[in-house]
């Protein structure tokens, strides 16, 4: 074997082992800290070629704001951001005018005004003291980059996470103790958490005559909160798409002119 090819395949392989190891690493740290491990789900975004499903991230974007967004921010996300999930701007408009926000008048002085699709998501507390007050001394954590902050480096790490976590509220099995102002969670590492389960059959009713039972919830909340993450997820991976293509006729062209440089060596 030519010393070129033999180098690409010692690269090849140890960049292999390497990707093995660390993926191997993720349940190893979960298990160390008390959290079982999710299960797999099956969401559209994954993968090569994943895409969003905008009607599911439209009844989640329905579920965090009549469930979510009486606890977590989204100090990342603006309302005309929505656009981009698929609603018109006269729908982003109504869902902005839904909220008011602190602003001043021409004389400099406080005044309380109508949002408008520039302005930012409504945070539910006026600041951390007043979040942390209202929930047993913690502040609820921002959900903008959650689906990617609960993740351990695979892509859907975080959203299987998330949605296990969601529907991961029940009794605690016998001998388990769970201290008094907290619930138990099968997926949360410690399986104590101060969150209480928020989301049950009929907690919303979706404006599209989707039936709003508690799994469904959390699976479109897990859509919303994955877009909210990464919105332009889908762009970044057709132009990897395009960028892999190009490699791979770019290497076919490279190994043509090797051929034909080194056919009169031989």
């Amino acid at each position: 074997m030519p010393l070129f090819d033999k180098i690409m395949l010692r690269s090849a392989l140890t960049a292999a082992a390497l990707l093995l190891t660390l993926g191997a690493g993720a349940p190893a740290a979960r298990a160390a800290e008390g959290s079982v491990e999710p299960p797999e789900q099956n969401w559209t975004f994954g993968g090569f070629f994943g895409t969003f499903d905008r009607a599911s991230a439209q009844r989640g974007f329905q579920v965090y704001k009549d469930v979510c967004a009486a606890c977590h921010s989204m100090h990342l996300m603006s309302y005309r951001d929505l656009t981009g999930l698929g609603f018109n701007q006269d729908e982003v408009k109504a869902i902005a005018a839904e909220y008011k926000v602190a602003d001043t008048n021409d004389a400099g002085e406080p005044i309380e005004r109508t949002a408008l699709p520039s302005d930012k998501f409504h945070n539910p507390f006026p600041n951390d003291k007043a979040a942390a007050a209202a929930n047993g001394g913690k502040v609820p954590p921002d959900l903008s980059l959650m689906a990617k902050a609960r993740g351990e480096g695979g892509e859907t790490d975080g959203p299987n996470y998330i949605y296990a976590f969601l529907t991961g509220f029940h009794d605690a099995p016998e001998g388990f103790q769970v201290p008094d102002g907290l619930n138990y969670n099968a997926y949360f590492p410690g399986h104590v958490t101060a969150m209480p389960n928020m989301l049950t059959d009929d907690a919303v009713t979706y404006s599209d005559g989707t039936k709003a039972t508690h799994e469904q919830e959390a699976w479109d909340v897990v859509n919303f909160l994955m877009w909210t993450a990464e919105p332009s997820m889908e762009e970044r991976k057709h132009t990897g798409v395009k960028v892999v293509l190009f490699l791979i006729i770019f290497a076919g062209l490279l190994y043509s002119v090797k051929r034909k440089v080194w056919a009169n060596a031989h």
